[in-house]
This record gives C-alpha cells, structure tokens and sequence, in this order.
C-alpha cells in the first residue's frame, strides 16, 4: 500500500490563512507537505518539481482555474491524484473536477478526520466523495455512457481478456464501492483489490478509476 511511506501532499488553495491551516493538519497527521499554493500557474510549476502523491485543490483559483490546474498536472504527472476540497457544492463543479481527473471532491465543511482519512484514500485511487455527490457522479457516467458513441469497427481492439475476479472487481468499482468495501464483499484484502484494478488498468489501456468505471458502464457491468 502507498502508505508504507510517507504520504507527499501539496495544498493548493488562494486563502493564506485556509491554505496553511490545512497544511499544518496534514502535517500533523503524518503527511509530508511538500509544497503549497496560492494560484493556478504557482500551483502548475510547483507541483512539477515537487511530485506529490496527492494534490489538495481549491477551484476558485487565480490566475489559473482549479480544474486546468487538474488536468494539466495529471497529464503531466501520471502517479499524482487530485482531491478536490472546495467550498462549492454546486453539481456542474463536481462534474467538471471529475472529467478533469480529479479522484475525490470534498467540501469545505469536512472535518480535519474526514479530510485525512480521504487524503489516505485518494492516494491509493479510491474515489471519495461528500456524502450525496458519489451517486451523482455515478448519475453522470451512466448519462455519458448511454450516449450514442462511435460505432464498433475494425479499428477498434478485441476486448482483453479479463479473469472473473477482476470481471467481478470492476462490476463492484462501476456500483460505486469503495476498495475497502469491495474487499469486505469478496473477503480478499485491499491489496488485492488494488491489485485487481491496476491489473485490470493495464489490460484495458485505462489511466485511472474515472476512465475504468465509465468503461464498465458503457458495458453494463453496473447492472449487474
């Protein structure tokens, strides 16, 4: 599991005062604050020479908007994962976080435990989500997915191979549960539910969870 070490986190966030009470929580929580922000650009630049595990991001950033920043430094950085934490509820702020790649969205209003405890979580891929945004995100792949795409042709591969277990893995991701969950359903431990998905991953060419479960759902596997 990512936490033998020492968890590297950077907060990104314009408020000063927010910015380094959050870091200084983190800190003592066990996590290796790397670096911090106060912009989008800062953020960008930052975050490349630090290379933290986990980015804690605020969207309503200067100079850059939050979810650039995101795409930007997960295209750049394939091992990083965003955590959103944002005063915004609103369901067009989640949405677009998500597709930008970010892992978890938090609000604001998160206690100092629910914000490391999905530090941890976000580290090793496990979506976290405010109470009452998990299933609306979840809502959304299953609008994408039901949307007409290109139709399969030669050029699209032959779907890999992939064991039951990972089959049964990647139907319980595409329900919305988490590793942890996952792994007290099939009595297995979290590492070999990890296992599964990057495994899984791999075959499929897929860089994350988000691209996984839109792949499962595309294909029914949800329903299931």
């Amino acid at each position: 599991m990512t936490d033998q070490r020492t968890l590297k986190v950077m907060v990104v966030d314009d408020h000063p005062m927010w910015r380094d009470a959050v870091a200084r929580d983190l800190t003592e929580a066990g996590f290796d604050v790397v670096a911090t922000a106060g912009d989008g650009a800062q953020a960008v630049r930052r975050a490349r020479a630090a290379a933290p595990d986990v980015l804690v991001l605020d969207l309503n950033l200067p100079e850059l908007p939050g979810v650039q920043v995101c795409k930007e430094l997960v295209g750049a950085l394939p091992g990083l994962r965003v955590l959103v934490l944002s005063a915004s509820g609103e369901h067009a702020d989640v949405l677009e976080a998500v597709k930008s790649g970010a892992t978890g969205y938090l609000l604001k209003s998160a206690s100092t435990e629910e914000l490391t405890d999905a530090v941890r979580r976000t580290a090793v891929g496990d979506p976290v989500f405010t109470p009452g945004l998990a299933g609306l995100v979840l809502g959304e792949y299953r609008r994408l997915a039901s949307e007409p795409g290109p139709p399969a042709g030669a050029d699209e591969p032959k779907a890999p191979q992939l064991t039951d277990r990972e089959t049964e893995v990647l139907r319980l991701v595409a329900k919305g549960l988490s590793y942890k969950q996952i792994a007290e359903r099939l009595v297995i431990s979290h590492r070999t539910v990890q296992n599964h998905v990057q495994n899984t991953l791999g075959k499929l060419q897929l860089h994350n969870r988000v691209e996984l479960v839109r792949y499962a759902i595309e294909r029914g596997l949800d329903d299931v």
